[in-house]
């Protein structure tokens, strides 16, 4: 009996197609859109340099956010800032991860992206050891703390190159999956590191806070990234960086008006994550005499965690109902939490405080993800190109606005510290913020969720 092939059933002759990789691990065949290519050795190969750089990108953001829970214990250790100073060296990583970030966009395509993951980890390793030679010694000047507060900004310019990366190892329908995961995965970052700082230098101190520790704990965690980089992860000769296109970006209008809707959201994040222990301390001093178990310690970083869990949320939501209206609702829930916060602190309730910041923390990650989910949207409706022009500027754009609304972790603590400074309350720099937060919301309502306009009629 002759054996026949079912017509209805499909065969495949050809076989996996291999990896051209060069020396360095150099990948010169890349083809995440061609699907037999995909679903053979594209798809485990960008998994493991996804799990590599949101390793890396962890890193980056736990030690950009080092500073916001050691100044904590500065005084009590006996470093003698006063307290703009203290407010400075909240600020300042975010100030440098902030600029840093657009040179770091370009960095992938001119070395590579394991190359520069490898590079940009290594970096980490200067404020880390850094920071544990200064701390053990209460006579470290300011002006040298400062500096390795800025050097801990190389943290911060990691999420540019680590999504930079990323994007090029996936095709266009899982990118929003991809990119989501790596950013979630570094804004953790900051939750963990608030965490388990204060652990570190208490549990192990015998009479006295071992503050070290607070850069020692991440040396060996930095070389083991360092190290799966180096033997796990891969170039791609197909990422091409696209200076033009960033150039040609900073001449529309909706990059400046989606980059202040970005200093609001993801710079409130991060701005109130470098500064919320330091909050709670000034408002509720007495729990900054308590020893482990604290709210400081053991409920601060619940402020970050809950910001960072939030944020793919802003984006569903944003894919279901559209960004520009996510993003308005967000900016009124800010702006509504933080008067409750005005109204309630002569109160000096500490669970209501809390329960009042974790929301807003929470509408600062909706308001991320729904702002982020509104840059490819708007770049492709409202920038007068067409097919690969419009997707050639989002993408830069991208990178750009991720970078200038950095700056709002700046921006937020330097606001709270004079504040402090010249009222000798924080109650003026939450006033402020509440007509930021109404003037961002009227802006995004005007330009892209009025009715009538070209956006509110696209859903973007």
């Amino acid at each position: 009996m002759s054996s026949q092939v079912d017509p209805g059933t499909p065969t495949r002759t050809d076989t996996a197609p291999a990896l051209d990789i060069s020396p360095g691990r150099w990948i010169n065949n890349w083809a995440p859109e061609d699907p037999h290519f995909w679903h053979t050795v594209g798809q485990g190969t960008a998994g493991r340099n996804l799990k590599w750089s949101i390793f890396a990108e962890f890193l980056g953001f736990s030690i950009w956010q080092l500073f916001a829970i050691v100044v904590i214990y500065l005084p009590a250790a006996g470093f003698s800032y006063s307290t703009s100073q203290l407010f400075w060296l909240i600020s300042m990583p975010s100030l440098v991860g902030a600029t840093l970030r657009i040179p770091y966009t370009f960095m992938v395509a001119r070395f590579g992206g394991r190359n520069w993951t490898i590079v940009s980890t290594l970096l980490l390793l200067i404020p880390a050891v850094g920071l544990s030679f200064a701390l053990a010694n209460t006579n470290t000047p300011f002006a040298v703390m400062l500096l390795l507060a800025a050097l801990t900004g190389f943290g911060g310019g990691n999420f540019a190159s680590s999504m930079a990366n990323i994007t090029h190892f996936y095709p266009a329908a899982q990118k929003g999956w991809a990119l989501g995961l790596n950013a979630a995965g570094g804004n953790l970052g900051a939750a963990v590191a608030q965490l388990l700082v204060p652990i570190a230098i208490t549990i192990f101190a015998a009479g006295s806070l071992q503050l070290p520790l607070a850069g020692i704990i991440w040396i060996p965690l930095i070389l083991i990234s360092a190290v799966g980089a180096w033997r796990c992860m891969h170039n791609l000769t197909s990422a091409k960086s696209d200076v033009r296109g960033a150039i040609a970006c900073l001449k529309e209008k909706h990059l400046w008006i989606i980059a202040c809707l970005y200093v609001g959201t993801f710079g409130s994040f991060i701005g109130f994550a470098a500064v919320f222990p330091k909050l709670i301390v000034d408002t509720f001093p007495a729990y900054s005499h308590l020893p482990l178990g604290t709210a400081t310690i053991t409920l601060a970083f619940l402020g970050p965690l809950v910001g960072s869990l939030a944020r793919p949320y802003g984006g569903k939501l944003a894919d279901r109902m559209g960004g520009a209206r996510i993003t308005v609702i967000a900016l009124a829930a800010m702006a509504l939490i933080t008067a409750l916060v005005v109204l309630t602190l002569p109160l000096a309730n500490f669970w209501l405080f809390l329960l009042l910041f974790l929301l807003l923390f929470a509408t600062t990650g909706i308001g991320n993800g729904s702002t982020y989910r509104m840059i490819p949207a708007v770049f492709a409706l409202g920038v007068g190109s067409e097919g690969a022009q419009a997707s050639r500027k989002a993408a830069a754009a991208l990178g750009l606005i991720s970078a200038i609304g950095a700056y709002g972790g700046f921006l937020i603590p330097q606001a709270l510290g004079l504040s402090m400074s010249g009222a000798g309350s924080y109650t003026p720099a939450f006033i402020v913020f509440i007509g930021a937060y109404l003037g961002l919301m009227l802006l995004t309502w005007y330009n892209y969720a009025r009715r009538g306009t070209l956006f509110a009629q696209q859903g973007v």
